[in-house]
Formats: C-alpha cells, structure tokens, sequence
C-alpha cells in the first residue's frame, strides 16, 4: 500500500513523541515538520530551537518555520507537498482554512483531554486542578473551532495521586501517539467514521498564568493539593510567609499531602522532619519537600535545619 503522505505540524515537548511514532511508521511518509521560529531564552536571549526541530533534525527530517501559519508563501509550500493529511499537535497557532482543507483527508489533531472537557491551551493542568479521577487522549479531525472538530478515538487513563502535570504530560504524550498511529491507517481508509463531541459537558482549561500558581490558604486541603500537583512545575506551587525582621520570604512547594489537622487557614500547626502542617479552610496539608527563593529544593529536614518555622507562623 502507498503510504500516506503527512505534513507534521508541532512545537512544544508534548509534539515529541508523535512525530517519533509516526516518523518509525512504515505506512507514513512524512513530508516536512512545521514549526514555530527559534525563540530567545536565557538571559543572553539566545536563539533557542523548539524540542520539534531538534528531533526533527535529528530524523533527518525537512524544517519549516514559518512566522505565522496563514502566510499565503507558507500554505504555497503546503500546496507544492500535496499531503495527503496534516497532523497537529501543539502547535502553538490557529490554522486558516486554507490549510484545513488543504490535504484530501484534512487535517487531524490529538488533545490531551476527553474531549468536549477541556478544550484550550492547558488541559492537563485543569484536569489534575479540578480533582478529576482521569483524563485521556482524544483524536479528532480538526474544523475551524477551538478543539471542537469531530473525534476519531479517545483512550482514557487515570489520574493518580502522585501525578503532578510532567508526570501526566509524559503519559498523554505516549499515549496519544500511540493511539495516533493506530487511528490514522483504518481514518484514511474509511473504516472510522467522525463522530460530533456530545453538546454536554464542554469546557474551556484556559492558559495557565504564573498567578495560578499562588497558594490560596482559604481552599480545602485537597484543592490545594490538586493545584500544587496541577502547576508542577510550572509555574510552581508558592506561598509567603512573615520571617524575622517583618521580611517576607516566598517558598515554592514541591510535594506534600492532605493531612486531618484543623487551624486557622494559613497557620503553621507543626514543623518537624515529619513534616510542615498548615492549616488550610478545611483540613491542612502537610509540606514534604519545598524551596526557598534563590536556595535549593530541600526535603523538609534539611530545609527547616536553615530555616525554622516555628508552630504559629503564618502563610499569606
């Protein structure tokens, strides 16, 4: 059978492990990877590739990066390959229709969510945010809505309680390449027929800001604890507190767990190497593992060995 000719379109680490399937598949043909410009990073502002081109260099693979996605040079180019499907996955810019309706079997994306729930930019991080038992991949046919096109194939996986969203992020991105590759084959040849995401149940997960991050002592223990695993790494649970002299010293939080301790919301209750326990509006939550600005990331032991945290401190 000839294989399917496909245009690669991805930027960020979650693009990776697709292109890496689809480029190890003998029933593809991958005609080019598209993706953003090289940005500057660090603060020498160096030119940096995205985590797509670096694989794709390393396949051996053709490069595009155009500035924008409906630049009418770019989508000729498009024209001139005559895929036969494009593949979007984070990628990072709105397609025009023009490349939508580009190749004869469109354009096919895979989302990190059980679609309707969670269209947008930060699906993982809402789901693990919102408390949610599990999440799971969904392809679909891309339209020109946000994440609204009709779905091919969904595969669900649970949300652990030691998932935070890298640790998700790695298993959605195995997991919908693999179902990927699976689905395209029998969707070219007709064997899958789209199906429209039911009216009910849609959500918007929107970009995840820095202020997310900031610890809300007022919620329960187990909504805090969602949201430090849903914003780790990024952008980081963290929290202030007053230290000697009236100075306020802002701490990240890396791990900790619902404990049954109650207080008044944002108090330190206890700090020992068992633990830092705060209370929070419902229950507490214990502090295993934490930073202080400009310092190291520290299990708790050794962090309150610099840094005591007497029972009474307050986090605001």
């Amino acid at each position: 059978m000839t294989p399917l000719r496909i245009i690669f379109m991805g930027t960020a680490e979650l693009s990776c492990a697709s292109l890496e399937k689809l480029a190890a598949g003998k029933g593809f043909q991958l005609l080019a990877v598209v993706t953003q410009p090289d940005k500057p990073k660090g603060r020498e502002l160096k030119l940096q590739p995205s985590p797509v081109k670096i694989l794709a260099e390393r396949l051996s693979l053709s490069v595009l990066q155009p500035a924008r996605a409906r630049d009418e040079g770019f989508i000729s180019t498009l024209r001139e390959l005559r895929p036969d499907l494009i593949v979007v996955v984070a990628y990072g810019q709105i397609l025009p229709p023009a490349i939508l309706e580009l190749p004869r079997h469109g354009c096919v994306n895979v989302h990190t969510s059980l679609l309707p729930q969670y269209r947008g930019a930060a699906p993982i991080q809402w789901a693990i945010a919102d408390g949610n038992a599990e999440t799971g991949v969904t392809i679909m046919q891309m339209d020109a809505g946000l994440d609204t096109g009709p779905m091919l194939a969904v595969r669900r996986t649970p949300i652990l309680p030691t998932d935070d969203s890298q640790t998700l992020h790695d298993r959605l991105a195995q997991l919908g390449a693999e179902l990927l590759v699976e689905t395209i084959p029998d969707f070219a040849v007709g064997k899958i027929v789209p199906q429209p995401q039911p009216v009910a149940g849609a959500s918007y997960a929107a970009k995840i800001k820095k202020e997310d991050g900031r610890i809300n002592w007022q919620l329960s223990a187990r909504e805090i604890w969602n949201r430090l695993r849903a914003f780790t790494p990024w952008p980081g649970a963290f929290t202030h507190l007053d230290g000697s002299g009236g100075s306020a010293a802002l701490l990240k939080i890396w791990r900790a767990e619902p404990a049954p301790q109650t207080g008044r919301a944002g108090e330190v209750l206890a700090a020992d190497k068992a633990g830092i326990v705060v209370a929070c509006g419902q229950g507490s939550l214990r502090i295993i593992e934490l930073q202080r600005e400009g310092g190291r990331r520290l299990p708790v032991e050794q962090f309150l060995q610099g840094f005591p945290l007497p029972a009474g401190t307050k986090f605001a």
